[in-house]
């Protein structure tokens, strides 16, 4: 039997006003050429009844069940292992697909097919204020031709350097070729929240081609109470940010160690990821609300391996990044003066804004 040209990977769970409708946008493509794996994590809802009811007896639907992680990535991870696809398209259960895009999609991918990854563009649903938005995509239309991932990634780090907290990774943008995933292990890290944030500029950078197709097919709502709506103060996301920034960090020290690593790309890193920690671990909000010793806990698992990646980094970086880089590295390890680099963020964003 031949293998389907896509592969849809959803995660599910405490979907149930929704679930339906994901379903249903995927039955309603006039292209059929594809297989969906359904991870159902425990819900408190009628989710796994609701899927079980819309897919029974239709083959193309493959479904899995687990415990609660609070993550999509345990789903996803599954997902691909599962999936017999040409390209995986990541759906969260609360999402839909927009109307004929897989015909589209398909189309556009044949005429430069086998590209490790496709971004497309997503269109947002936004029930908190009551209004659907326009099609968002991350590259400009005029950006056609295939580029190398290190390419790629360079345009939308140049793209957002002064925007740098307006980068958007979602990992459900793309299609990726199954083969590259696997070729290359990637997963997402278990029982993380934000989990794009970790994957997407590691799938991106490791791609081989990647070809924006500009396709607004991935409906994304925006709701009350999802896992970053529902958020509750400054500190709710640290952990995660610090798994996020110990995993990037170490994958910037594997592989800028490699041969043929473009150099370039370096200070765009070192620009969007040391930024967001200062944002996260120092801005004012943040000393407010997450105590010092639980901000120096996650900095420490940051750094438990040591600075040599952080300090690579932090010599391709302008001069206001270095000198806040230098004051994390300070607090970190001198218990003496963490007063004082909390009062360096507190005191001096002004001046450090105007020079990154």
């Amino acid at each position: 039997m031949a293998s389907p040209f896509f592969s849809f990977v959803v995660s599910c769970c405490n979907v149930e006003p929704y679930i339906a409708e994901c379903l249903q946008s995927i039955l309603n493509q006039s292209f059929r050429d594809w297989e969906c794996i359904l991870g159902i994590e425990t819900s408190n809802d009628r989710t796994e009844e609701i899927i079980r009811e819309k897919t029974s007896g239709d083959s193309r639907f493959k479904l899995f069940t687990g415990p609660r992680t609070g993550s999509c990535s345990a789903s996803r991870n599954t997902g691909i292992d599962m999936a017999q696809g040409e390209y995986i398209i990541f759906l969260d259960g609360d999402d839909s697909i927009a109307d004929g895009c897989l015909e589209r999609l398909h189309e556009k991918i044949m005429k430069v097919p086998g590209a490790d990854l496709y971004p497309c563009a997503i269109i947002k649903k936004n029930e908190i204020e009551g209004r659907d938005d326009l099609a968002e995509d991350n590259y400009e239309q005029n950006v056609t031709e295939k580029m190398s991932g290190a390419e790629a990634s360079l345009y939308l780090l140049k793209r957002y350097q002064h925007h740098r907290f307006r980068l958007n990774p979602m990992l459900q943008m793309s299609i990726h070729r199954r083969e590259f995933l696997v070729e290359h292990g990637l997963k997402c890290v278990r029982g993380l929240r934000c989990q794009d944030n970790e994957f997407f500029p590691r799938a991106l950078y490791l791609s081989k081609s990647v070809v924006p197709l500009h396709e607004p097919f991935y409906v994304y709502r925006i709701r009350p109470n999802s896992v970053q709506t529902g958020a509750r103060g400054a500190g709710f996301f640290l952990k995660d940010w610090a798994i996020i920034t110990k995993s990037l960090l170490a994958f910037y020290d594997k592989v800028s160690r490699e041969e043929g690593f473009d150099e370039r790309i370096t200070p765009y890193w070192a620009h969007f990821w040391f930024n967001r920690m200062n944002f996260k671990w120092f801005s004012i909000d943040s000393q407010k609300s997450i105590p010092r010793e639980e901000r120096l806990e996650w900095l420490k698992f940051i750094f438990e391996d040591g600075f040599d990646s952080y300090s690579r980094m932090i010599k391709t970086a302008s001069i206001a990044e270095r000198i806040a880089a230098y004051h994390i590295q300070m607090f970190v390890k001198h218990p003496s003066l963490r007063w004082y680099g909390d009062l360096f963020f507190r005191t001096g964003q002004r001046f450090y804004s105007l020079l990154s």
